[in-house]
């Protein structure tokens, strides 16, 4: 019998309500069991773990477990020095994030993930479709297009859409356009808000360290530009894309890397193109010295701060440190002068995540320096809650509509 070990984060656990047929709620947030015939064991902190079994429903295997829980190297109650011993920040950074390092300096990704594959043609029941273009053959970019399958229209003319240029999350090392989520999201923005798409498959670090990602944008942005002006420019964006209604949107890596772009496009003189705002979910931003957030949740489940450390220290140029503009853009600069010619900018963030005091002095910032910023802040949340909470993306995705459209 297969196993698998589920880390549940500690800020769910004093939420959690147990009912008479033994099934978990966290604040409305249901574990989906997508196999049968399986062990789960639950990890909720330290000391407490609890065994699931799964046939067609949950049923509990009450304590004591001492014997699997040893048999499987996990601590238990009875054993509180193991357990310490297992702190999160006691895990190898390489395991959590599922890579291993190569002598070149280069990483062997690990971990499977779901590729999602285009779709130009609509079928039954799709409410979006996409196509990928390739961007530059010599950086082997490309740009996955997602676009409504109803097109809304005023007075029977197709009513242009606002592009959004969307760039993924994974810490600059890990996913493409074409994963599960990232995929899913660019095709919920297309055909809820709707828009049309630009998902940016930009190289990863560390074999492309910074700023290797922004210039990647930029040319993702230039192209977008460029379809308007080419007699034969891509159809999806020349006949259905409103050119005056332009936003850069990221997730995670993703939103630094949004964040970056808009910075550097102020240099451009992108008309027709006009970027007229950012949608900045999450995004990653550190610094040497740690803010209080940091340090509260250091031992955060999904993103511990020796795994932050590690993907900044595989991300950024060689030789610098976190409070490098790239990674902290609040130290000064020319970039901390150009904020002042941004023109709106949609914060998103989680109160339980570390980098969340980052997000807030940047916000703080911005709207120091004239810029329009609106913030979303999840009361309690951590990093990728809008992973785990079915709920949460629809509102995420309300939101965004609402700051787009």
């Amino acid at each position: 019998m297969k196993q698998f070990t589920i880390h549940i984060h500690p800020q769910l656990i004093n939420t959690a309500n147990y009912d008479s047929k033994c099934r978990l709620e966290f604040s409305n947030i249901h574990f989906k069991v997508f196999r049968i015939s399986i062990s789960l064991i639950i990890h909720f902190c330290e000391q407490h773990y609890f065994l699931f079994q799964i046939n067609k429903e949950i049923k509990w295997l009450k304590p004591p477990l001492n014997s699997l829980l040893q048999k499987n190297s996990i601590p238990s109650q009875a054993n509180p020095t193991a357990a310490k011993a297992t702190t999160m920040l006691k895990l190898d950074a390489y395991e959590h994030l599922h890579i291993a390092l190569n002598r070149d300096g280069t990483i062997t990704r690990l971990l499977n993930i779901p590729i999602v594959k285009e779709n130009p043609e609509a079928t039954s029941g799709d409410a979006a479709v996409n196509k990928d273009l390739s961007l530059s053959v010599e950086n082997k970019t490309r740009v996955r297009i997602c676009r409504p399958t109803r097109l809304p229209s005023n007075d029977n003319t197709v009513a242009r859409l606002p592009i959004i240029i969307y760039f993924h999350n994974g810490g600059f090392i890990l996913h493409t356009a074409a994963t599960k989520e990232p995929h899913q999201s660019c095709s919920e923005f297309a055909s809820e808000i709707p828009a049309i798409v630009v998902s940016l498959d930009y190289r990863l670090a560390p074999e492309h360290r910074l700023p290797a990602q922004y210039e990647d944008a930029m040319d993702a942005i230039l192209w977008t530009k460029q379809q308007i002006l080419d007699q034969n420019g891509e159809p999806w964006l020349k006949d259905y894309g409103d050119f005056s209604r332009c936003y850069l949107c990221g997730r995670g890596s993703g939103g630094n890397i949004a964040f970056h772009a808009a910075l550097k496009a102020l240099d451009l003189d992108l008309k027709p193109l006009t970027i007229v705002g950012l949608v900045l979910n999450q995004p990653f931003f550190g610094g040497n010295q740690r803010k209080t957030s940091e340090l509260k949740f250091a031992e955060d489940q999904e993103l511990p701060s020796h795994v932050l450390d590690l993907i900044w220290d595989l991300s950024l140029p060689i030789g610098t440190d976190r409070d490098h503009p790239y990674c902290n853009p609040t130290v000064a600069g020319p970039h901390k002068i150009k904020m002042s010619m941004l023109e709106k900018c949609l914060m998103i963030s989680s109160c339980g995540d570390s980098m969340h005091e980052r997000r807030q002095e940047l916000a703080s910032m911005m709207v120091k320096s004239g810029v329009n910023v609106q913030s979303w802040f999840h009361d309690a949340g951590f990093h990728n809650i809008d992973s785990v909470d079915e709920q949460l993306p629809r509102n995420l995705l309300n939101i965004i509509k609402e700051f787009v459209i």
